[in-house]
C-alpha cells in the first residue's frame, strides 16, 4: 500500500463513525464516504504534516456532510442553521450526533412525503409529476407548497428565526476592556450555585448566555444559550435537566446542542448525567458509569461536586502572578478580593483559582460577585499542555499574553468568558 493507503487505512473507522452519526441515511452516507476519499486523496500531496491526517480528513469529511446538508437547506428553503442543527453530547470517545430531517419526514402524510420524494429526491419536474400522478400540474405545486409547508411546522427546530438569536446577539463580538485590581479589604464569603464550567445556575426558570473570547485578539469565538428545561430524576436522585446550545460566533450554522442533568443541594452543585445520542436511542451516561462519566463529568470524592458554600481556606495563595498551592485533590479556592471594572460597570468580587481539577495542566480564575455569579472566568494553559497537539509551547504561541506562574510552573493567558448577567 502507499503513504494515503496506510494512513487511510488506520482512520477509515474514525471517518466512517463521524460521517455514519451525521447523516442517517446509509446510502447518502456511503455517497459522502466516497466523496470524502476521492477528495482527500486528490489533495494528499498538500497535507504538510502526516501527524495531522486524522483531523484533515475529519475536516474533510465535516464539509462535505455540511454541503448535504446545505443542498437540502435549499431545496426546503429553511435556514441552513435549522437543517444542521443537530443533537450531540460529549464523552472520553469524542460526539455523537444524529440529523432530524428524515425524521420530520416520517411525521407527514403519505401525500407529503410522495410529493417531496418524487421532487427533492427524484428530482421529476413538476409536469412529469403530474403526468405520473394524473393530477394538473396545480395541484401539485399546491401539494408540493403544503408539504413543504407542512415540514417547516414539524421540524423541530424551526422558529423562522435561529433559536436563542435574540439572547445571543446581546453578547458582543468583542469583549469589552476590562481592569482587575487587588483590593485591600478582606475576601468575602460567597454562596456560588453556578454549574461549574458553564455558569447555568441549575434551578427551574434559570437561562444564560454567554461567550467564549480568544485572547490576544479578543474576539469572540463561540457563544452558549442555556436554560433549564424541567425537573429530572437520575438513579432515583433528583435534579433538573438542562440544555446548552453552542454556536460559532462567526458562522451561526455550526451548532452543537448538548444535555445535561444536574443537582444543586445546600452544600454542593454537580453533575448528574449527560445525553449521549446512539443513533435513535437517547442514552444517558450518569456518575453511575464509572470513568466513561466521572473523567469529563465527575468532580470531588464520589462525584459530590463543587462546594457551594465558598470561603478562604489558604490552600492557594496568589502574590500577584506568583501562586503557591498545598497538594492536593480538587483544589479549588479563594485567593483574594478583587475590583474588576467591565462594560463600564464596577463589581466588587473575590478571585476562585482551580488548579488543575478538571483538566490537567489548565488553571482558571473566576471573579464572583457577592451574589455569587460570574463576572469573569480566564483561562490559563500549562506552558506544554497539549503539546503533541499544538507542536509548540503556548509561550511560543501567545508570546504576548498575561503568564501566572503556579508552584514554579507557568501558565499563559487563553482565553476568557462573561456572561449577560453583565450585560
Amino acid at each position: 500500500m502507499d503513504e494515503f493507503e496506510v494512513l487511510l487505512d488506520a482512520e477509515k473507522i474514525s471517518v466512517e463513525r463521524f460521517v455514519r452519526f451525521k447523516i442517517n441515511s446509509k446510502a447518502d452516507a456511503d455517497d459522502i464516504l466516497q466523496e470524502v476519499y476521492l477528495t482527500a486523496y486528490q489533495k494528499f500531496a498538500q497535507l504538510k504534516s502526516r501527524d495531522s491526517f486524522k483531523a484533515w480528513i475529519i475536516s474533510i469529511a465535516r464539509n462535505k456532510c455540511n454541503d448535504y446538508f446545505r443542498g437540502i437547506a435549499n431545496q426546503f428553503e429553511i435556514p441552513l442553521e435549522e437543517l444542521t442543527e443537530l443533537h450531540q453530547s460529549d464523552s472520553r470517545y469524542g460526539t455523537a450526533e444524529i440529523s432530524l430531517v428524515r425524521d420530520t419526514i416520517e411525521m407527514l402524510g403519505d401525500k407529503d412525503k410522495q410529493i417531496l420524494y418524487l421532487f427533492f429526491w427524484k428530482e421529476i419536474p413538476q409536469a412529469e409529476i403530474a403526468k405520473r400522478l394524473n393530477v394538473p400540474i396545480g395541484t401539485v405545486k399546491s401539494r408540493l407548497h403544503t408539504a413543504k409547508q407542512n415540514f417547516k411546522n414539524k421540524y423541530p427546530y424551526y422558529t423562522g428565526i435561529s433559536k436563542g438569536e435574540n439572547t445571543m446577539k446581546r453578547l458582543p463580538e468583542f469583549i469589552p476592556e476590562y481592569k482587575i485590581e487587588v483590593s485591600d479589604k478582606k475576601a468575602f464569603d460567597v454562596k456560588w450555585e453556578e454549574l461549574m464550567g458553564w455558569f447555568l445556575v441549575p434551578k427551574l426558570g434559570e437561562k444564560l448566555s454567554w461567550g467564549m473570547y480568544d485572547i490576544p485578539s479578543r474576539k469572540c469565538s463561540h457563544i452558549y444559550d442555556m436554560q433549564v428545561t424541567g425537573k429530572a430524576k437520575v438513579h432515583g436522585i433528583e435534579g433538573v435537566e438542562l440544555t446548552a446550545r453552542e454556536a460559532a460566533y462567526s458562522d451561526k450554522t455550526d451548532v452543537i446542542n448538548r444535555t445535561f442533568v444536574a443537582q444543586l443541594t445546600d452544600t454542593h452543585c454537580r453533575y448528574l448525567a449527560t445525553l449521549r445520542n446512539d443513533g435513535d436511542v437517547r442514552n444517558y451516561i450518569t456518575f453511575l458509569d464509572g470513568d466513561e462519566f466521572m473523567l469529563n463529568w465527575g468532580f470531588g470524592e464520589d462525584n459530590c461536586g463543587n462546594e457551594t458554600n465558598l470561603t478562604q481556606k489558604s490552600d492557594i495563595q496568589r502574590v500577584g502572578s506568583v501562586v503557591t498551592s498545598i497538594k492536593k485533590d480538587f483544589l479549588l479556592d479563594i485567593v483574594g478580593r478583587y475590583l474588576v471594572t467591565i462594560n463600564g460597570k464596577s463589581y466588587d468580587t473575590v478571585c476562585v483559582m482551580d488548579i488543575e481539577t478538571y483538566n490537567c495542566g489548565v488553571v482558571s480564575e473566576q471573579y464572583l460577585d457577592k451574589n455569587g455569579r460570574t463576572i469573569l472566568w480566564r483561562r490559563f494553559n500549562r506552558d506544554d499542555w497539549a503539546i503533541d497537539r499544538y507542536k509548540k509551547l503556548w509561550s511560543e504561541q501567545l508570546p504576548d499574553n498575561e503568564k501566572i506562574v503556579v508552584n514554579g510552573t507557568t501558565y499563559v493567558h487563553w482565553y476568557d468568558c462573561i456572561t449577560d448577567y453583565i450585560l
